[in-house]
């Protein structure tokens, strides 16, 4: 396995503070750290995501990642994370990286 970027241990320290019951999308993460995009993110978590809360990071439309849907409803059902249906409820549960109950405004 190739060693931990500086970049990719930023996105690994961000998804270990998402609050149990929260999520952020893989744009918000990069958006939050200012550097990459959801793509690079998402190969972040696909590479070293395995030791840090990786349910809590979803697509866009609060869908999991795929090939983890069950796993990710079952962590999603014990920590209580707002749904619809199979996926997250992104208005309720997205968080913003500040407190655990601070909420991303919802623009429109």
């Amino acid at each position: 396995m190739e060693p931990v970027s500086p970049y990719a241990e930023r996105v690994l320290d961000l998804v270990e503070r998402i609050p149990p019951g929260r999520v952020m999308a893989y744009g918000d993460i990069a958006d939050y750290l200012g550097e990459g995009g959801p793509r690079q993110v998402g190969r972040v978590m696909s590479t070293w995501g395995g030791g840090v809360p990786w349910w809590r990071v979803v697509h866009a439309d609060g869908t999991p990642a795929p090939g983890h849907e069950r796993r990710s409803l079952a962590h999603w059902h014990d920590e209580g994370t707002p749904l619809r249906g199979e996926r997250v409820d992104m208005r309720l549960a997205r968080w913003d990286g500040g407190s655990p109950s601070a909420n991303f405004q919802e623009s429109g």
